[in-house]
């Protein structure tokens, strides 16, 4: 998938008292989504996702359960190793899927239980990658939307080439952006931009004269 788009899944829904908001999807996540919504297709009635923190991985769960009603473990640290053992056995017996979501594949996880090692060589591990230009660009722009900020259309295109390519960095950009707005009681425009990203350090100076934009469709 070359450019990216909002999922169609159903996201009129909250959890956690806060309204979710889109799914965006683009290269580093496509393949993910696709798997996840394909439950029919598993070679086993279980799943590992993994990817950096704030890459939507939760989301992506929630929105699983919701569509498949399956199990979701979120954070194969947060239960034990032999919940985890029964949550896989009850998947395959009652054809229920089950995901769990991880910061990591299992082979490095250090499972203690050995039938839950041999449980989990069999599971397919998904992975969300690092964002590309495009799906930076509209995370960036669907953030401040959740928000309820209004951006330049510009300034997510202004912004991606001359930042770090990662989910952490798009959640500090927009945080350190919000804040400057509010401070200064000034819509989000380039200048502002430029001046709070390049005082907070959270764009590179020898970028600034860049002209290039991200070609997504």
């Amino acid at each position: 998938m070359a450019a990216s788009g909002q999922i169609a899944l159903p996201l009129d829904w909250s959890a956690g008292g806060s309204n979710d908001g889109p799914l965006i999807v683009g290269a580093s996540n496509a393949d993910a989504v696709r798997y996840l919504r394909h439950v029919a297709t598993w070679p086993v009635r279980t799943a590992v996702l993994t990817g950096p923190r704030g890459s939507g991985r939760s989301l992506m769960g929630r929105l699983f359960a919701r569509e498949t009603g399956g199990r979701v473990i979120d954070g194969h640290d947060s239960v034990s190793e032999e919940e985890i053992f029964h949550a896989w056995n009850a998947a395959q017996g009652s054809n229920t899927p089950l995901l769990i979501i991880a910061d990591a594949p299992p082979t490095e996880w250090g499972i203690q239980l050995p039938d839950l090692a041999s449980r989990l060589r069999a599971v397919p591990v998904l992975t969300i990658g690092e964002p590309d230009d495009c799906l930076a660009r509209d995370l960036i722009e669907a953030l401040f939307a959740q928000r309820g900020m209004a951006i330049a259309p510009e300034v997510a295109s202004y912004v991606v080439p001359r930042m770090e390519r990662s989910y952490a960095m798009v959640h500090r950009v927009v945080a350190a952006l919000d804040a400057a707005s509010l401070e200064k009681g000034r819509g989000i425009s380039i200048r502002l931009t430029r001046e709070t990203l390049l005082s907070q350090g959270l764009i590179d100076p020898d970028l600034l004269e860049r002209q290039d934009e991200p070609t997504c469709r």
